[in-house]
């Protein structure tokens, strides 16, 4: 049985080409790559961490706090996607790059904002 390249098969006697495409690896090989492949991947998993600590805030009854600290992520988020290049955003770039920042701008504004705003209510 011969293996094909890019579903073509080779002649026969010819010997069989094997693939030089980055990031292939060989059979039985495991790439067990723990680590974000860009710095805009090491940024999305430090917003991450900080929206899990807001969560635990919001969880634990200090939910402004863990409010505005989720508005402060999305806000740090957008810094990092406005700075960094398409090709080094990682998983912080999902749509152009105006477009993202506004929709996350637009999101950590609001979410502060609310946080502040909401009067308290008694229980």
């Amino acid at each position: 049985m011969t293996a094909t390249v890019a579903g073509i098969e080779p002649p026969p006697g010819e010997p069989e080409q094997v693939s030089a495409e980055p990031g292939s690896s060989h059979p039985g090989e495991e790439e067990g790559r723990r680590y974000p492949s860009t710095i805009g991947g090491a940024f999305y998993l430090v917003v991450l961490a900080v929206v899990a600590v807001s969560v635990g805030l919001v969880s634990t009854g200090s939910w402004r706090l863990g409010v505005r600290w989720f508005g402060g992520a999305l806000l740090f988020a957008a810094l990092v996607r406005a700075v960094l290049p398409a090709k080094d955003a990682g998983m912080l770039a999902v749509r152009r790059r105006w477009w993202d920042c506004l929709l996350l701008v637009a999101t950590g504004v609001a979410l502060i904002f609310l946080a502040g705003s909401i009067p308290d209510q008694p229980l």
